[in-house]
């Protein structure tokens, strides 16, 4: 815990010694050999009134920016501002400010308790649990895109966000909230599975991770399934009257998480304490333990190409391993821990935050709160070859399916002059990305009360030849095989 904290001690004051930045419209940087460029579109921001091409109240220390899988809009969660802003992608337009307030008049919205987050410091006799402002922190998509999960850091009257926090569901199609949950405290990453039958999320407050079963089209039969426990759960007993810095001393601080590409594993990283990845088994529903061997600090988590790729925030670095090597040295885990070495590694700028890949996977773009920077790693020689500036503090970041658009959000710090901004760029690339073909899925097996046999086969239309055409073709094969060797002797002669 020391060690972290001089590292984040070290890492403010880097931030704070280089002064505030401010982004330019219009602005462009390209790498040394053209492989990749980069040009800021347009930005939203509110720390400038004068400015009204670019100004947006609503724009109040931004966490976390998801463009929908249509590429036609993007969802922008506004953490001061209590309310997540829909902009149109292209025309910048704001479609719509959903608003993260309620009171009774919502009940119907709320999911049936789970009995997994019990209230410890506030209860109905004190106050109405469900009348609270919900600081919006990051998202997910689920159903093709259809809905859009975004968890709260705490509700407004828990100071210290130690009781259960909430997390809202809201259907895209029309922009307004449709469900509520209930979550443990001071949740921050939110996942979906690829299969689109589970919704993770990570409590940065206690050490746990909750599951939802979320099988099905219809938001009333979503339901958690299981909470794992990350080694021990805060116990949590802060004043109800005067606010402590929750961001520090929360256990190991869990943050970056992601479902393995085959869904049964999931992996969380640990940005506090001991630091480490946190390794849960889905199929099996337990806790693994925790992988050590790479940076410490690790703020997010990405797997492309079967690469596990990380962002160590104090180090400013960005991280890779085959995923296969990190999960055959988890599934060989002995105790509580183990330690996996060969990680790879690409230096970036101070406070590495939200990281995403190019389509191809070949570029990784890195909000780095510290530089005030958006950098571009190239995968092929895991170098940094470009960079460009982003309004003070970014931290979230997405980009389009495409590649053709990244978008960054900037948080807000108190009497800086800085953050508070939305930036939007162009990326342009030397050569065509190309996202890799999915793998081909595993041949199907049907489970008996004896053995598992293949599948039946689908019927499939044959696309082999018919015996006679078989035999015409190899017929005028050979008589052209005895002409060839007929001419061959007649010219050696």
């Amino acid at each position: 815990m020391k060690q972290l904290l001089i590292l984040l001690s070290l890492y403010a004051t880097t931030a704070w010694a280089q002064g505030v930045v401010h982004s330019r419209i219009g602005q462009t940087d390209q790498a040394a050999d053209g492989s990749v460029r980069l040009t800021l579109l347009h930005k939203f921001q509110s720390f400038s009134t004068g400015d009204r091409q670019t100004y947006d109240a609503d724009i109040h220390s931004p966490k976390s920016v998801n463009i929908h899988p249509s590429g036609k809009k993007f969802y922008v969660n506004s953490l001061e501002g209590f309310c997540t802003v829909v902009y149109e992608m292209g025309t910048w337009k704001k479609l719509k400010v959903i608003h993260h307030q309620f009171d009774d008049s919502h009940r119907t919205l709320w999911a049936k308790p789970s009995g997994l987050f019990p209230f410890r410091h506030y209860n109905n006799g004190s106050r109405a649990l469900n009348t609270f402002s919900g600081k919006p922190v990051e998202s997910t998509f689920t159903h093709g895109g259809r809905y859009l999960w975004v968890p709260y850091y705490r509700r407004s009257y828990d100071i210290n966000a130690q009781d259960p926090s909430a997390m809202a569901v809201i259907d895209t199609d029309r922009d307004t909230i449709v469900r509520l949950f209930e979550t443990g405290p001071l949740p921050k990453m939110v996942a979906s599975s690829h299969d689109g039958r589970t919704v993770a999320i990570s409590h940065w407050g206690d050490n746990t991770v909750a599951t939802l079963d979320i099988s099905g089209d219809d938001p009333a039969s979503w339901h958690y399934d299981q909470l794992y426990i990350v080694d021990y759960q805060l116990k949590l007993n802060f004043s109800l009257s005067e606010s402590v810095n929750r961001d520090n001393g929360s256990g190991y601080a869990l943050r970056g998480t992601v479902f393995t590409p085959d869904d049964n594993y999931l992996l969380v990283g640990c940005m506090g304490g001991a630091g480490g990845i946190a390794v849960i088994d889905l199929k099996a529903k337990k806790y693994m333990g925790r992988m050590l061997g790479m940076r410490a600090n690790i703020r997010h988590l990405v797997i492309k190409n079967d690469t596990l790729y990380l962002s160590s925030n104090a180090a400013g670095v960005i991280q890779r391993m085959p995923l296969s090597k990190f999960m055959d040295a988890a599934r060989q885990m002995q105790g509580k821990t183990a330690t996996v070495s060969g990680w790879e590694e690409c230096t970036v700028m101070s406070g590495a935050r939200t990281i995403e890949a190019s389509p191809s996977g070949r570029f990784f773009f890195a909000a780095c709160n510290g530089g005030s920077r958006l950098c571009v790693a190239d995968t092929r020689s895991m170098k940094m070859v470009c960079s460009t500036p982003v309004d003070s503090y970014p931290v979230g970041l997405d980009i389009s399916d495409d590649g053709s658009i990244v978008i960054v959000t900037s948080q807000g710090h108190s009497g800086s002059g800085g953050g508070n901004a939305v930036n939007i760029y162009s990326v342009e690339y030397a050569e065509a990305e190309v996202a890799p073909k999915p793998a081909e899925p595993a041949e199907e097996v049907v489970e008996t009360d004896t053995v598992a046999t293949p599948a039946p086969a689908k019927e499939k239309t044959s696309s082999i030849p018919s015996p006679t055409i078989l035999l015409w073709v190899a017929g005028i094969s050979m008589v052209i095989m005895l002409i060839l060797i007929f001419i061959q002797k007649h010219r050696q002669q």
